[in-house]
């Protein structure tokens, strides 16, 4: 069996909707039983950047803000966008100041990952800042954040009562914990 065969077989695509962050295609598809079908691909055009700030005191930074999409508020590590042609690290970097004032100069890729793979193309990537120090924040205007400085271990619990849902979130606190497991941190 090879793994890299695409089994789907694209008949047509039509872009049905574009703005300057996402694009939606409808694929008109045969499935890999040989079925007619519509596939819908959610394509981002920016890849989503995650940070996770550790200070030497075992500490993280979360960053709190009204999410419009699930009409919540969420806690979340410092994230967003990053355009698909800039090194991700510079991304990171600016997203960490941006959010939550901080620079870090200790800097770790320990995440990459597909955020919904089933319906769209959203790439993540997630890094591991270190040797923190503390400057000015400049949110973006369509965010009003609120900043928390917390012992990991209570951040480690949010995720286990569900109180953090946010993807990269989960999955960057996670990560922590395995390397804290394996003596890596």
């Amino acid at each position: 069996m090879d793994l890299n065969h695409n089994p789907w077989t694209v008949l047509s695509s039509k872009v049905e909707y574009d703005n300057p962050w996402i694009s939606v295609t409808e694929n008109q598809v045969l499935n890999p039983s040989g079925g007619k079908g519509i596939y819908g691909v959610v394509h981002f055009k920016n890849a989503a950047i995650g940070v996770i700030p550790y200070d030497d005191g075992g500490n993280i930074y979360l960053v709190g803000q009204f999410r419009f999409a699930i009409n919540e508020f969420t806690w979340e590590i410092p994230e967003g966008g990053g355009p698909l042609d800039t090194d991700p690290l510079e991304s990171a970097k600016r997203e960490l100041l941006e959010e939550t004032g901080l620079i870090a100069h200790s800097w770790e890729p320990i995440i990459r990952m597909h955020l919904s793979n089933s319906v769209s193309d959203e790439a993540g990537v997630i890094y591991l800042a270190r040797q923190l120090e503390q400057r000015e924040a400049d949110p973006e205007e369509t965010e009003q954040l609120h900043i928390r400085k917390l012992p990991f271990e209570e951040a480690y619990q949010m995720v286990k009562r569900h109180e953090i849902t946010d993807s990269l979130s989960i999955a960057a606190i996670q990560k922590i914990r395995l390397m804290q497991l394996e003596g890596e941190l």
